[in-house]
């Protein structure tokens, strides 16, 4: 595992497996919302600028990259990645951990967000986690089959989350 992609719905553990994983391999962590997200929640105003960071850091020679934007430059990222964990939990997991997560940061910006991102309580958000496997999945699978030749790691339980980081 050199260049790893990490994805899944909001909630799933990307950012957090992505921390474990560096931790464990040396590999420099990219978070993608670090990289598009601006002060109160804005989207980046120049998208070709984030694409732009997105690959250059996919020509790094050793990389763990986590997050679930499939605009733009997915293509990029699942080329270049020869390892891709994908996370497939149940809605109700992630809607709770989205929930926590906000209860534990609530007011404050989490260590995977840009500065100036403090967490809220967003209903559009929890829709988005409750559709997520119906809408966003489908997507993904189908981006995987088209631009990734590596190895794929579905997660679909802590449990199973658990055993892939004792196998390291």
């Amino acid at each position: 595992m050199d260049r790893v992609v990490v994805i899944g719905c909001s909630g799933s553990g990307k950012s957090t497996l992505a921390r474990a994983l560096a931790a464990r391999t040396g590999l420099p962590a990219v978070h993608l919302d670090m990289l598009y997200w601006q002060p109160d929640w804005k989207d980046h105003p120049d998208l070709p600028a984030f694409h732009a960071k997105v690959r250059a850091a996919c020509e790094g020679p050793r990389w763990i990259m986590d997050g679930g934007f499939t605009t733009g430059n997915v293509e990029v990222r699942f080329a270049r990645a020869d390892t891709i964990i994908l996370f497939d939990l149940p809605p109700w997991l992630c809607l709770y951990r989205a929930f926590k997560r906000y209860l534990i940061y609530r007011g404050e910006t989490r260590p995977d967000l840009a500065p100036g991102c403090p967490e809220k309580f967003d209903f559009a958000f929890y829709r988005y986690i409750l559709t997520y496997r119906r809408k966003q999945l489908p997507k993904i699978e189908a981006n995987i089959a088209a631009y990734f030749t590596g190895r794929l790691v579905r997660l679909r339980s802590d449990r199973e989350t658990q055993a892939f980081l004792a196998s390291l």
